[in-house]
């Protein structure tokens, strides 16, 4: 089979198109042919060595696939062979069959696209464990989202207007506040080009406590960190929570006083590692994103398909901060 790998560390320059063995689906597994896989930013940073993770090479980028059941493993339960479905895989999915543990496996309805399926659990996953877990949402509450156009930001302003939030989209130009706007938000903010100076931090502070009102933001989602958590946190409310989702624009450093001050909440979202230790509860949640999907609430925002012999540089695109909503490559037929 074809397969997209990283066979050194290095930009999306360095991906080879190889021959692999095609997979053989273990006990509790299953074989996917491939269809679609979604590009997300930790595609951008496991190549580099730079994600939590470190595969040993050469491996194959790509977190979630969508696509049909060509093989079961042993103790599999509740699905088949031809089954249409889509599943995360932490990475190895830009490939043409992925195995896959049973448990990472949802079945989609036939009248949703590959390209569309491929793009709901990673980012919708990761949003509605970090607002509902994490951050408590509730009706009537503010939600401020950080880096709202990208797939798990506009994903978060999806599903904080489906959870009865007033949704703040921050983004960094007019035509990712339009596409905010249209997923739902009711305001938008759009921020400059890091790094700032005091100065610049202070105004950042100023236009997202205009946005977010004087009582201030109940939950703040942080994707994009570096210059832009600092005047994030300055327009909490009091006992808000900070849900720090990741860091595009490089590692925030807080002063912790701010938060003592606001009474507020900073809160880690590692969702990878919520869906391994707590199956039951995130498939709970894909359930919910299916219903919600179903209820026309949510829908997956795929913005760009690209050829699998071309899925570099949707990988670079997302380096490069050019993304809105999610990019998919279509692998096969």
């Amino acid at each position: 089979m074809k397969a997209l790998m990283s066979t050194k560390t290095g930009g999306p320059e360095t991906l080879e198109m190889l021959e692999a063995d095609s997979p053989v689906a273990d006990k509790g597994q299953v074989v996917i042919d491939v269809k679609a896989c979604s590009i997300n930013y930790p595609d951008v940073l496991i190549i580099q060595d730079l994600y939590q993770f470190k595969p040993a090479r050469p491996f194959a980028p790509g977190g979630e696939v969508a696509g049909v059941i060509s093989s079961i493993g042993e103790g599999v339960t509740g699905l088949a062979v031809g089954d249409r479905v889509a599943s995360t895989t932490g990475h190895g999915g830009l490939v043409e069959q992925v195995a896959v543990n049973q448990n990472s496996v949802f079945k989609i309805p036939d009248s949703v696209s590959f390209e569309d399926a491929s793009a709901l659990i990673l980012t919708y996953g990761t949003s509605i464990h970090a607002l509902v877990d994490r951050g408590h949402i509730k009706e009537g509450d503010t939600l401020l989202v950080l880096g709202a156009s990208g797939g798990v930001g506009i994903a978060a302003v999806e599903l904080g207007k489906a959870f009865g939030a007033r949704v703040v989209a921050a983004v960094s130009s007019e035509e990712k506040a339009a596409f905010a706007k249209a997923a739902g938000a009711d305001e938008t903010v759009i921020y400059g080009r890091a790094p700032f100076d005091k100065d610049q931090s202070k105004a950042l502070a100023g236009q997202f406590k205009e946005a977010v009102g004087p009582n201030g933001a109940d939950v703040i989602y942080d994707a994009v960190g570096g210059d832009y958590s600092e005047p994030a946190v300055r327009s909490i409310a009091w006992e808000g929570r900070f849900l720090v989702v990741g860091f595009p624009a490089g590692i925030a450093k807080l002063p912790l006083n701010l938060t003592l001050l606001k009474s507020c909440d900073v809160c880690g979202v590692f969702w990878g590692a919520y869906a391994a230790r707590d199956p039951a509860g995130n498939r709970a949640h894909i359930n919910h994103l299916f219903k919600l999907w179903e209820e026309g609430k949510i829908q997956p925002r795929v913005s760009e398909v690209f050829d699998f012999a071309d899925a570099g540089k949707a990988i670079q695109k997302m380096a490069d901060r050019g993304a809105m909503g999610k990019m998919v490559v279509k692998v096969s037929e």
